[in-house]
């Protein structure tokens, strides 16, 4: 069934309006996945704040140059879905990449960072990466070691002159 016009221009502005909010967005192509595997694939990704949107080239095009971005699909067949990142730029690629790992019938086609055009290679490589949160966890982690590690010294002395004064004692005590 085809769509009407509305609906298009509704798909048409929710996808310039995911290019100009996302810092950072994932093509793949959206075909032979059965509708249990697309509907895990969009409950993970809403999850972890990333949405989802099935599209048209053509459709995406229009989006695209409306966003005044410059992204080449002459290699994308049939519909493709773009997973945008509102909030982390690695968690789209991270996402689609652990599920790609599972169903091979998905295909990375390429991907947006900070509005510059990225390839599938690029995508699998930004998926490596830690998370906002991980590297926010490892800098508090890096910053409190040296304060740990001077309690720890201060209660090693303080264990150490513990440990004489109860010597003295027992030895008094004898």
């Amino acid at each position: 069934m085809a769509k009407t016009r509305q609906k298009k221009e509704k798909e048409l502005g929710d996808l310039t309006a995911g290019f100009n909010q996302a810092k950072a967005a994932v093509f793949t192509s959206f075909e032979a996945l059965t509708v249990a595997d697309s509907q895990e694939l969009r409950n993970k990704l809403r999850e972890n704040k990333v949405g989802l949107q099935v599209s048209k080239k053509t459709l995406l095009k229009k989006a695209l140059s409306e966003s005044k971005l410059d992204v080449d699909l002459a290699d994308y067949q049939g519909n493709v879905a773009v997973a945008f990142g509102l909030e982390d730029e690695v968690m789209p690629a991270k996402l689609i990449s652990q599920f790609v790992k599972k169903h091979e019938q998905l295909k990375i086609r390429g991907g947006l960072l900070s509005g510059q055009p990225i390839s599938a290679a690029k995508v699998m490589e930004l998926s490596q990466l830690p998370s906002k949160l991980e590297l926010i966890a490892k800098t508090i982690a890096t910053i409190g070691a040296p304060v740990s590690g001077f309690v720890n010294v201060l209660a090693g002395n303080l264990r150490g002159l513990l440990n004489v004064l109860n010597g003295v004692k027992e030895s008094k005590n004898q």
